[in-house]
Order: C-alpha cells, then sequence, then structure tokens
C-alpha cells in the first residue's frame, strides 16, 4: 500500500472538523449554528441587493450594492449600524475626492497620485473606525475605471447607501443575533473551574498531601482562571452590544442582564485572585525548599473543609445568577460558610504550635479565606424580575 501524502492527510482532517462543525451546527442552537445562520443571512444580503440593483434596476455598479450589504451583515446588529454608517462616510468620501480631481486635472494617473495618499492618511481618522480604508477602495473604483464623471460616482454612492440599508435591514430583522448563551457558557466555565480547584486544594490538605508537583498544577490553574473571568467579562460586553439596536431585546430582561451577570464577574473577580493567593500558600508549604511551614493536620483538614464549603457556594452562587434559581439552598450555604469562617478564625486564636513560621502560613492562609468568603457573603442575589432567556 502506498503511504496517504501529508497534504491529503491534511485535507482529510478539514473536512472532518468541517463535518463536525455543521453536525453540531444542525444538532441544537451553538455557536456553530450562530456562525452559520449569520453566514446564510449575509448570502441573503447579498441576493436581495443584487436582485434590485443588478437585476431589477440595472444599476451601472450593481456589484458595490451586494459587496456592501454582505459585509455588513455583522456580528451584532449596532455593529452593522455603526460601521454601515462608518462605510457610507468613508466610501463616499474617497469616491467624491477621486471624481472632483480627476475631473479637475483631466488625468487619472495625476488623480491618483494627488488622491491616494489623501485618503489613506484619512482612513486612520478616528471616527471613521475599521471602516476607513474603504475611503481609498471608494477612490480607487473611481480611478481604475473606464471613464469618469458626475453620474458614474453618483451612482455607485447610491448603490453603498442601497447595499448598507439592505445588510442592516436583513442583520436586524432574520433572527438578529444575540450572544447570552456565549455568556452563560463563559460564566459557567470560570466558575466550574474555580470550584475544581478549591476541591483540589482541599483533597490534597484533607490527605496531608503536600506534593510539590500537584501544588504547582494547581496554581498554574488559578492563574488560568483570571483569564477565564476576562473572557467572560469580554463575552458580556459582546452579550450587551448584541442587544443595542436589537428587535428582540425586550425578550431577554436586560436589567436582570446588567445587574446579575455584573455581580457574577466581580464575584469571580474575587475568586480567582484569593483563589491564586491560597494556591500560591499551599505551594509554597508544599516546596521542597520548605520557604514556608506548613500547619498541623488538624488545621489543614478544618480549613479543607472550609474550601469545600466554599466551592459549593461558588457553584450555587453561579447557579442563582445565570442558571436555575436557587435562593433558599444558597442562603443555607452562606450561613453555614459564615459558621464555618468563624471556627477557622477561633481554631486560629486556640492553636498554640511549637512551630511560629505554621502559624503565618496558616495565617496567610485565614486571611485569603476571609477574603474568598467576603463576596459570597455580601452578594446572595435577589429574585429577578425577568428571567433572560437565550
Amino acid at each position: 500500500m502506498h503511504p496517504i501524502p501529508a497534504t491529503a492527510r491534511q485535507a482529510g482532517r478539514h473536512l472532518k472538523t468541517v463535518g463536525r462543525t455543521l453536525t453540531r451546527a444542525f444538532a441544537g442552537p451553538g455557536r456553530e449554528r450562530d456562525v452559520a445562520v449569520q453566514a446564510v443571512k449575509a448570502a441573503l444580503a447579498a441576493w436581495i441587493a443584487w436582485a434590485v440593483a443588478g437585476l431589477w434596476l440595472e444599476a451601472p455598479m450593481a456589484f458595490v450594492a451586494p459587496w456592501v450589504a454582505i459585509v455588513l451583515v455583522e456580528s451584532t446588529v449596532y455593529r452593522s449600524i455603526a460601521h454601515g454608517l462608518q462605510q457610507v462616510a468613508a466610501i463616499t468620501t474617497g469616491t467624491v475626492a477621486a471624481t472632483a480631481v480627476a475631473l479637475l486635472l483631466d488625468s487619472k494617473m495625476a488623480a491618483m497620485a494627488l488622491v491616494l495618499p489623501t485618503v489613506v492618511l484619512l482612513g486612520n481618522w478616528r471616527r471613521l473606525g475599521s471602516q476607513g480604508i474603504y475611503a481609498a477602495t471608494g477612490a480607487l473604483f473611481v480611478l481604475t475605471g473606464p471613464s469618469v464623471s458626475v453620474a458614474t460616482s453618483t451612482a455607485r454612492i447610491v448603490e453603498t447607501l442601497f447595499g448598507a440599508v439592505v445588510g442592516i435591514t436583513v442583520n436586524a430583522v432574520v433572527r438578529p443575533p444575540v450572544y447570552l448563551r456565549d455568556t452563560r457558557a463563559a460564566l459557567q466555565d470560570a466558575t466550574r473551574e474555580a470550584h475544581d480547584i478549591l476541591h483540589a486544594v482541599a483533597d490534597g490538605l484533607d490527605a496531608d498531601r503536600w506534593d510539590p508537583d500537584e501544588a504547582d498544577a494547581c496554581h498554574e490553574r488559578a492563574l488560568h482562571l483570571h483569564r477565564l473571568v476576562d473572557q467572560a467579562r469580554e463575552a458580556i460586553g459582546r452579550t450587551r452590544e448584541s442587544l443595542r439596536a436589537n428587535p428582540r431585546r425586550r425578550a431577554y430582561g436586560t436589567a436582570t442582564l446588567d445587574k446579575d451577570y455584573d455581580d457574577a464577574v466581580l464575584v469571580l473577580d474575587y475568586a480567582a485572585v484569593h483563589t491564586a493567593e491560597v494556591t500560591r500558600a499551599v505551594r509554597d508549604a508544599a516546596s521542597e525548599k520548605r520557604a514556608a511551614a506548613r500547619p498541623d493536620t488538624a488545621l489543614a483538614r478544618r480549613y479543607a473543609s472550609f474550601l469545600r464549603q466554599t466551592a459549593h457556594t461558588l457553584r450555587l452562587y453561579g447557579h442563582s445568577r445565570f442558571g436555575e434559581r436557587c435562593e433558599q439552598e444558597l442562603g443555607e450555604a452562606v450561613e453555614e460558610l459564615r459558621r464555618s469562617l468563624d471556627e477557622l478564625r477561633h481554631d486560629a486564636a486556640r492553636s498554640r504550635p511549637d512551630d511560629p513560621d505554621a502559624v503565618a502560613t496558616y495565617g496567610t492562609l485565614l486571611v485569603q479565606a476571609h477574603r474568598l468568603a467576603d463576596r459570597l457573603v455580601v452578594s446572595e442575589p435577589e429574585a429577578p424580575e425577568h428571567s433572560p432567556r437565550g
């Protein structure tokens, strides 16, 4: 048998990836389906723009309308509107400037030498944002065409405006995108990881297992938790943007989204910071160099129990904010967390270990425990007026 060439194997892997993506898109709601829907909408916008401008009106520059329409089916309705205004302004500016200079000089080459540097610089204007490059594109369409005339340039601007209207309208009317599901997934990922890290540390303390490699791994996970929280924060920003100028806005209880999701990210921020400090203290105590002394087994086990309760409370808090409503269970867990924290303080006051460094290590852990619990204790959610769907 002849070996399969590497290029063929790579193509096969790409086809399998495409197949899995299509399968997930058809299987149920998710990012893959959202992307597929946006692709179909972009094609629909281009088809409508071409059908009207090219086939029905027989516009002289009909290709401009579907081109602009397909580009402006953006990831959010607000972005479609904002980029549409910027793109129309950029193309209009480039078209008008190129037409005026070309007619004045009666030379396309001379006009190109004068106009292109100007419109490229204009493309960096902050108000045009990422659409500034279309000023140069508009100018090039004029200067590389068969002829330059006011009528042709006016037609191009009108077709640009029509394509923008079609793209924005299709994006706003046909299943306007909302990314609430992505936000929930990002928050749930961060909450689940914080819960798992705390449990892993608790298991090691409970078993009196001070393994340096295990402690290092937990600390690395805790540091990575910050990135998960940042991703959740970015997802909330993307969701808010997707609800701006969106006809589906009322169906999503945006007041609840603003309050509950912001609070959840704040709690996760605290959890990430103080989980990293807890894992750092455990890592130092587990180090073979023994930079920090270890607390005695009884104190470590009581601390492990507290970490498990914190992990449980954090999981319930996450459910109460963006999952199933469980306020009563969360309230009971918060009360238990308060009691456990008081017991840890009393343990620290009663303990008189021979090694003062062990007291220092336990004190560090206790401070982080207090800070980790504080945000959960004061952040019990109220029942929402509206529960967002999506």
